[in-house]
């Protein structure tokens, strides 16, 4: 399914980890991290929200 990730084992995660380290430093690394969750949660709510559409649409042709 996913053919150009692969697997990640622990050692590419630690390198990912460094390499984002180096590149936004320490000071602003809790900022990427927050962003980064705010992201994710309104990501997560819209999938929730397109679905329910879905479900709601769907219930309506019946």
């Amino acid at each position: 399914m996913f053919g150009l990730i692969g697997n990640i084992g622990p050692w590419e995660l630690v390198l990912v980890l460094v390499i984002v380290l180096v590149i936004f430093g320490p000071g602003k690394l809790p900022k990427v991290g927050e962003s980064l969750g705010k992201a994710l949660s309104s990501f997560k709510k819209a999938r929730e929200d397109d679905e329910e559409v879905t479900e709601s649409d769907s219930n309506k042709e019946k």
